[in-house]
């Protein structure tokens, strides 16, 4: 856009050599212009109308019906929008109206440029030219200052204050010579580099003059900072021996490395590569790949951009290997590595083999004998409580003494006996899991201790081993011990004892080395009252208790475990869920959890399943639990409502229809508890009208 076009004032309308003085005055009151273009009734400047023109009417005591013809200056300068600002300068320095007036190529005016607006646009030019110039020297990491006639500074940037470590107005106003001892004025006549120390470091110094106002020379400094380019020079130094470092780790890193380009062009191939496909007598890069190396199939990874590895492949009886890796910028595929792999190709294998060998040998074992799974790093809690257990439980596996493990169903009672054996000194040894409440009792003795052949009828023929025999070395965990009979007790009781049993329909004695971890969900205190349980044995089991506190009680523990479950499930069952909605973590807050830890993995594989963007809602959740903490009116009303609740709302809504659940209806005492007055709660009942407490 033309620069006379941004400040000049556009023209709508003019007047004419016929309009009156009444006319005029309104029309001037109405614009506000100090001059007014006159024009024929073609449309063409004829003059101007000025505010001493009206004056001047005005002190004739002119009827002002009177026309304005004979008041109009006829002998006004116009610019155009081609006018370029220096012209216009000199054109405003000269007018008589103080006021430009623009014209078309008709001479008809379009515009006004008044002397305040043309200053205002020029300072603004100067200030906007001045902070490109800052910015300039700025990111040129140049310091700069200048000087008037006499030497003295009268301008510094903020790098040179930076660099000579002084502030500006220590700066101003300074002789130029103590900064620049070698600068003197009477013999200075051309710009002049040289070199100077300032405080330790070293700086390059440009010298030249310029032209003031009045004619005289004042003198503008440029300052480098030598010691950055010096840095600068030990940086490309340090790049070199990266170079080299990195080339020879090219060389001798892979067996032997190829790059193509974009084009299929090779722009790099090792040493190693060229002397195994016999190249040393072709021009290599710049060459088409496949014309080169057409057996390596680099190509087609440069089309499809997805990374393979191929069969194996044979050169002068030495097999080798290529993967095939794409390289990308941003999305655009750029090129495709090649790399090479035959040297111990045979041992390596071999290796593999021996590897897979004992894998298999492992997962053979591990079949025949139950092992430890989960150690003290899996238990996953932020509760003090857990904490304290865990690293009690940690002290206790060190010994051999019998433990007992207690807690609501659900807590993870078995996973704490398995963290327990694996920090023992058996942790490697067998950790076998007998559940008390799962056997047919008339079968638990058989379980414990096995049988000789020929014991009972359906026997196997050579009999068969108990856990007592498979956990030798290692860990019986009895689950669920509460629920045992008190003739298997009184058995169990004197393997503890004795560290011997019989199997059923022995006679020989057998002694086990076993350590007893046991769990219950069940009060014994109150069994061994009830002639349930027998006490000698309680206290043989209870040497070492430890109580697992449910997850109502370690509320801290319920997001933690969420997170963790998500994983774990994402990966089992294949879903592709990333969080969830707070309305969801509310409700799981509230709610209390009395199948614990158990009941919450189900909840979150169950709502995992119904989820269907990637974050759990509040309508994936269990109906029970749903209701139990009070949010299944909400779901209701959110499907048979249009609009949609804020957060905000639905926890308001969520908060008063707890309150009134609490309170049984009192809303007194809902209002107590909400910290809200009764006039309030009404207004909210209206607003939520689906709350009701049944």
């Amino acid at each position: 856009m033309n620069s006379v076009k941004k400040i000049m004032i556009p023209v709508d309308e003019c007047l004419t050599p016929n309009h009156t003085l009444n006319e005029a005055i309104k029309f001037m009151k109405k614009t506000k212009w100090n001059t007014v273009p006159v024009t024929d009734l073609t449309g063409k400047l004829i003059g101007v109308f000025t505010r001493s023109s009206l004056y001047q009417m005005l002190l004739l005591e002119l009827q002002q019906t009177t026309t304005i013809a004979k008041y109009i200056k006829e002998d006004i300068g116009t610019v155009t929008l081609d006018t370029t600002f220096e012209e216009l300068e000199e054109f405003i320095e000269i007018s008589e109206v103080g006021t430009g007036i623009v014209i078309d190529d008709f001479g008809k005016p379009i515009g006004l440029i008044t002397t305040s607006s043309a200053v205002l646009s020029f300072l603004h030019s100067t200030q906007l030219l001045k902070g490109q110039l800052e910015t300039i020297l700025q990111t040129s990491n140049l310091g700069a200052l200048m000087t008037n006639e006499q030497g003295s500074i009268i301008f510094v940037n903020e790098k040179l204050t930076r660099m000579l470590k002084q502030p500006e107005d220590r700066l101003l106003f300074t002789d130029l010579q103590q900064i620049i001892p070698k600068y003197e004025s009477s013999s200075f006549n051309k710009d002049v580099h040289f070199r100077i120390n300032i405080d330790s470091d070293y700086f390059v110094v440009r010298l030249s003059t310029y032209n003031m106002p009045n004619g005289k020379k004042g003198f503008i400094a440029l300052f480098q900072n030598v010691s950055e380019l010096e840095n600068m020079a030990q940086e490309l130094q340090t790049v070199k021996k990266w170079k080299s470092i990195l080339q020879t780790v090219i060389d001798n890193a892979y067996d032997g490395l190829v790059m193509i380009n974009e084009n299929g062009e090779i722009i790099f191939i090792s040493p190693s590569l060229i002397e195994l496909f016999e190249l040393d007598n072709k021009t290599i890069e710049g060459s088409p790949v496949d014309t080169i190396l057409p057996h390596l199939e680099l190509i087609p990874t440069l089309k499809t951009g997805v990374a393979d590895i191929s069969d194996f492949m044979e050169i002068k009886g030495i097999n080798y290997m290529v993967h095939r890796i794409p390289v990308y910028q941003d999305d655009q595929i750029i090129g495709v590595i090649g790399k090479i792999v035959y040297r111990q190709l045979h041992e390596v294998r071999e290796r593999f083999r021996r590897y897979e060998d004992v894998e298999k040998k492992l997962q053979v074992s591990s079949r025949k004998t139950e092992m430890s799974r989960f150690t003290f790093k899996e238990i996953l809690s932020q509760d003090p409580q857990m904490e304290k257990l865990m690293r009690s439980g940690i002290k206790a596996a060190k010994g051999r003494t019998t433990i007992l493990i207690r807690g609501e169903s659900g807590t993870g009672k078995e996973l704490f006996a398995h963290a327990i054996h694996s920090s023992s000194s058996s942790g490697k040894g067998p950790f076998i899991t007998v559940n008390c409440a799962a056997i047919p009792e008339h079968l638990l003795e058989s379980e414990f201790f096995g049988y000789e052949e020929g014991a009972f009828t359906g026997a196997k023929q050579k009999g068969k081993m108990g856990k007592f025999d498979l956990a030798n070395g290692g860990t019986l965990f009895l689950d669920e011990v509460g629920d045992m009979s008190l003739q298997l007790q009184a058995k169990l009781l004197r393997v503890l004892q004795e560290r011997e049993f019989y199997r059923v329909g022995g006679t020989e004695r057998i002694e086990v080395n076993v350590r007893i971890i046991a769990a219950t969900n069940r009060s014994l205190e109150e069994m061994v009252e009830k002639g349930e349980f027998r006490e000698d044995l309680f206290y043989r089991l209870n040497v070492i208790s430890f109580e697992i506190p449910p997850l109502r009680k370690r509320k801290k523990d319920i997001l933690l475990l969420s997170e963790s479950f998500i994983e774990e499930l994402n990966k089992q069952n294949g879903t592709s869920i990333i969080g969830w909605d707070p309305m969801v973590q509310q409700a799981m807050m509230d709610y209390d959890w009395p199948g614990n830890i158990r009941e919450l993995r189900n909840v979150w594989e169950r709502a995992m399943v119904f989820s269907e963007n990637g974050n759990v809602q509040l309508v994936d959740l269990p109906d029970y639990l749903l209701k139990k903490v009070g949010y299944d009116l909400l779901i209701e009303e959110e499907e048979t409502t249009i609009p949609e609740q804020s957060l905000l709302e639905k926890a308001e809504q969520i908060a008063i229809q707890k309150a009134l659940i609490k309170s049984n209806g009192n809303k007194s005492q809902a209002c107590k508890l909400l910290g809200i007055s009764r006039s309030v709660l009404y207004d909210k009942l209206k607003k939520y009208e689906a709350i009701e407490v049944n």
